[in-house]
């Protein structure tokens, strides 16, 4: 049995959100904004249902044919059904939401959104490999929907066509090792110079095992290495391959090494976009002193350093401010850019001071947003503040949080805010904000249910 609905929205997975009779919120697979659609419950919850698409008895204008014959069965892609521009307004609107709902901000303007290749544009991934016997082997790319299995796949729209075109012998070639079931997963790391697949494996490898990856990569023209253990064990399978990967950035005259377990931004595209509308929204003087705070492997902190008297980055991991270093000394810049570790998840206002005065800030934290330095900046006095604060996010509900500390309880404005289409086709939301200092210092403390 189907019910007749009326979707009225789309969260975040791509479900399409509507309510049924009793005014249950119910959510439905493959379904669009605007559709008249009949579903089948498939779950019940308490406040919600889950339903799959039976019918669109009436189409959205937006609805449009997915390219990838793993759409609806593969997790990575969960939008593609729906026009690539309305994917980004509905993101857009989702960042507007959080600001409103969770830090009761509203940024004066909004920025444009960030576009960029919709297809080809992923150059990080981790595969998911299983060893299935019925299915003719070697099993090599994303899991299912409903996260049990991995998807049969032949192509991947979302990846680089060279590196998609290797799955099929992929599977035929890690199908003949000698224990490919014991093959749980495969990193793709591209560079500018070289692709390289991370190969974890449970159990030694063989001498006939070496063979075929080297045989592989030959034919493949890509690297392999490999992961015994945890990513501390990773290592090249030939050491002349250990420094191949870098990115660039030409605006800037610089190539950025990294190692395959390094972060780095996975749209190489999107991040040089995103760089040069970072340093735009900063304003950079030449006499100002600039930190970069989670400043990974530098990735913001040298195109600073081209135009900034001082750029100080502070990052949580040792092994990204060593590379961040190297980079450094690479392009002559030891003395414009330097970099420490700390846990940025710990500081308070004395240690802002005892850093000195910055006159830009940028942050760029991970998903759990940047919780204890919103609230240091909201506690430094009117002299001691940066004059503008550019905040580059992955996740709207901690942006908006911590804008919501540096609004009301700091006095900072935030000017404006928009989304960068960093993952297209998917749910997840980059999005830059700037915050410019007020004519007043702190407003009032911040309390631990701020940080909820």
């Amino acid at each position: 049995m189907s019910d007749l609905l009326e979707v009225e929205s789309l969260d975040l997975e791509g479900r399409g959100v509507a309510h049924q009779a009793d005014g249950k919120v119910v959510f439905i697979d493959g379904a669009l904004p605007g559709e008249l659609v009949r579903a089948q419950i498939t779950r019940q919850k308490p406040s919600f249902d889950r339903a799959k698409l039976v019918e669109v008895v009436r189409p959205s204008s937006q609805r449009v044919e997915p390219p990838c014959p793993n759409f609806g069965v593969c997790g990575g892609c969960l939008m593609q059904h729906l026009e690539p521009t309305a994917q980004v307004a509905i993101k857009q609107r989702a960042l507007e939401d959080a600001f409103h709902h969770i830090g009761k901000v509203q940024p004066k303007q909004l920025l444009a959104a960030m576009h960029g290749p919709y297809f080809g544009y992923r150059f990080r991934a981790r595969f998911s490999a299983r060893f299935v016997q019925k299915k003719g082997g070697m099993l090599v790319g994303f899991r299912e929907r409903n996260g049990r299995y991995v998807v049969d796949m032949d192509q991947c729209l979302v990846i680089p066509k060279h590196v998609s075109d290797l799955l099929r012998p992929l599977r035929t070639s890690l199908s003949t090792l000698s224990r490919p079931d014991r093959i749980p997963q495969i990193e793709l790391a591209v560079g500018d110079a070289c692709t390289v697949l991370t190969l974890r494996h449970m159990e030694p490898l063989t001498a006939a095992d070496l063979q075929v990856l080297r045989d592989f990569a030959q034919q493949h023209n890509i690297v392999w290495w490999l992961q015994p253990k945890g990513p501390e064990t990773a290592h090249p399978l030939n050491p002349e391959d250990a420094d191949c990967l870098h990115y660039d950035l030409p605006d800037y005259g610089l190539k950025m090494p990294f190692k395959p377990a390094d972060f780095t931004q996975v749209n190489h595209q999107i991040n040089r976009e995103l760089i040069r509308r970072a340093l735009r929204l900063l304003a950079i003087q030449p006499q100002d002193r600039v930190a970069d705070l989670f400043c990974g492997l530098g990735n913001f902190s040298l195109p600073m350093a081209r135009f900034a008297r001082e750029v100080v980055g502070i990052e949580g991991s040792a092994t990204l401010t060593q590379r961040a270093t190297q980079a450094a000394a690479l392009h002559g810049l030891s003395q414009q850019a330097k970099f420490s570790t700390l846990n940025l998840f710990e500081v308070g206002a004395e240690w802002l001071r005892e850093l000195g005065y910055f006159d830009r800030v940028l942050i760029d934290p991970p998903r759990d947003g940047a919780f204890a330095v919103a609230k240091a900046y909201a506690e430094l006095s009117l002299a001691e503040r940066p004059k503008r604060i550019v905040y580059v996010s992955c996740n709207p509900a901690t942006l908006a949080r911590d804008a919501g500390i540096l609004v009301h309880h700091g006095g900072y404005d935030l000017k404006a805010a928009g989304v960068i289409n960093m993952f297209p086709h998917t749910g997840h939301i980059e999005s830059i904000a700037v915050f410019e200092a007020g004519q007043t210092g702190p407003l009032k403390p911040v309390v631990a249910e701020d940080a909820d």
